[in-house]
């Protein structure tokens, strides 16, 4: 009996971001803010409901492959690894791409984990009570769940990379997709979290490759002097000197 009470007491408190955001439109009153407040409930029933279908659906060919790629992506490992290999194999255009991804990264690290995190503190999914696979099982995080940061980082390096490489950037939003759905199938996130992260990162990636764009590129000194036209000092015959 204590160990019932205990799960389902943080579920009272932790509310989702639906569930606030629709009291606080109950509170304010009207019937636009009634049916808004509606909506949201019926949001966050919905995103439940997906996240306990996609429990509950045995998938064991995709199970280990899904886990394992969920882990590949802790810490951002993954795109810091696609980044580096994209600047030796890149050329200078790569390079400058691979930094633009970084630096998305890393805004959108410090604006989900600071900000967003810390005003929507959404629980973590029960996953045993969900009925989550074992065998799908990765660690749980600390941190709360809304939005995703798996999905934040992802969407934002291949927003920042596909600015300037379409084709790479398609393959990275593909890719980025595949990591955000294992965080649902993995049981650490409902898909709410995930879509939301992914529409920051998104936004944030082709914001930082806006502004890089307007920095001057990089030029090396040596490629610098190459480029300019060597100047050849006038002779006049009259300087030259005398013979014998």
């Amino acid at each position: 009996m204590a160990r019932r009470d205990n799960a389902a007491a943080p579920a009272g408190t932790a509310r989702v971001a639906a569930q606030q955001l629709a009291e606080e439109l109950v509170r304010q009153g009207g019937p636009v803010n009634q049916r808004a407040a509606r909506g949201l409930r019926e949001l966050g029933a919905l995103d439940k409901a997906i996240y306990s279908a996609v429990a509950a659906t045995p998938t064991p060919s995709l199970d280990e492959p899904l886990r394992r790629l969920s882990n590949a992506a802790n810490n951002s490992g993954l795109w810091l690894a696609t980044a580096a290999g994209l600047s030796v194999v890149g050329g200078s255009a790569g390079r400058r791409a691979a930094v633009s991804g970084v630096v998305a990264i890393g805004v959108t690290s410090a604006l989900v984990n600071l900000a967003v995190k810390s005003v929507w503190s959404r629980q973590r999914p029960d996953r045993a009570r969900a009925g989550v696979p074992v065998r799908r099982n990765v660690k749980m995080p600390v941190s709360t769940s809304f939005p995703s940061g798996h999905a934040a980082s992802g969407f934002a390096f291949a927003a920042a990379i596909g600015h300037d490489q379409p084709w790479l950037g398609l393959a990275l939003r593909f890719l980025s997709a595949t990591v955000a759905y294992s965080r649902v199938h993995t049981g650490v996130h409902y898909p709410g979290d995930v879509v939301v992260g992914s529409l920051i990162g998104e936004g944030i990636g082709q914001a930082v490759a806006g502004l890089m764009d307007r920095l001057p590129p990089t030029r090396s000194p040596a490629r610098s002097d190459r480029g300019k036209k060597r100047e050849v000092p006038d002779f006049d015959a009259d300087d030259a000197p005398e013979a014998g």
